[in-house]
Order: C-alpha cells, then structure tokens, then sequence
C-alpha cells in the first residue's frame, strides 16, 4: 500500500483527494462542523472545517467557512477529481455547544452549524450517514481516503469508528 499523507484541514478551509494512503484530518472542533464527504466503494474523500451556518455576500470569498457555501464547493472540488456526487455520503463531527448556554439559543453556533450543514446536504441529494454532534466537548476527525472509514475523537476518549471503512 502507498504511503500517504495526513492532511490537515484548519479553520475556514476544505481539502479532497483520492490517494491511497491519505488521512484527511481537521482537530480543535468544537462548535464548527467537520464534514466528511466520502464515496467509499471508489476512493475519493473531501474534508470542510466549517465556521458558521451562512455567508454574506462580502464574506463568500472563503466559501469552506461557511455551511451554506461550504458543502456546495466541496462536492464540486470531489467532482473535479472525478468523484460522482449521487456515490457521496456524508458524516458531521462537531457542532458542540462551547459556552454553557441553554439550548436553542440564538448564539448556539453549534446547533446551527448542524443545521445548516444538513440543510445544504439535503438539497444536494446527499444523504448524512453518521453524526457525532452536539455535547460540549471539542472533537478531533480522520477520513481515511483509501477506504472510506471516518473516525472521531472527543477530547480526553478514544476515536469511534463513525462510518465504516469498505476493504480494499
């Protein structure tokens, strides 16, 4: 098996690839959502470390920071590499509640970054395959890209397989 790479995906950006052997990884979540796009049967993963739930028209400009922006411009970077967009399935780590509010509050950026995110998923036709959400613990995702598998870490436990990977 190729060695790969472990790409890290920090704030406000998204990264893709089809490379056997390559970890696609964003840490520090806590109210942003890391989401995984994967088609696990062929290989291709792409990985958006998503800020807040929607983008002014002044602020599009780095489109992984927001959800609304976010998720369409990932399937794009997949489908550029060759991926197909009906063969994606979706995993959402993140979304925490970081400052002790009460739920529903306007300033759960969290919940609202979920949202958005599923939001965005289900008008593309994308289905959300697994989440880890929510809580008020930061949280670490790797996308193995080989195979598909999306693993998350809370802060303090051990990683959870979230989405199995497919053999290879």
């Amino acid at each position: 098996m190729p060695l790969g790479a472990e790409i890290m995906v920090r704030m406000g950006e998204l990264a893709v690839s089809k490379a056997a052997g390559d970890v696609l990884v964003t840490i520090g979540l806590g109210s942003c959502i890391g989401l995984a796009l994967v088609d696990r049967r062929r290989s291709f993963a792409g990985l958006a470390h998503v800020m807040l739930p929607s983008a002014t028209d002044a602020s599009a400009s780095s489109p992984a920071k927001f959800a609304d922006h976010a998720v369409p411009a990932l399937i794009e970077r997949l489908r550029a590499l060759g991926a197909a967009p009906s063969q994606l399935e979706a995993v959402l780590v993140g979304g925490a509640q970081m400052f002790g509010l009460n739920g529903g509050s306007a300033l759960d950026i969290g919940g609202r970054n979920e949202r958005a995110t599923r939001e965005a998923l289900a008008e593309a036709g994308i289905p959300v395959r697994a989440t880890e959400t929510g809580g008020s613990n930061g949280r670490t995702i790797r996308v193995h890209v080989e195979t598909g598998a999306v693993f998350a870490k809370a802060a303090g436990c051990r990683a959870v397989e979230l989405l199995p990977g497919v053999p290879v």
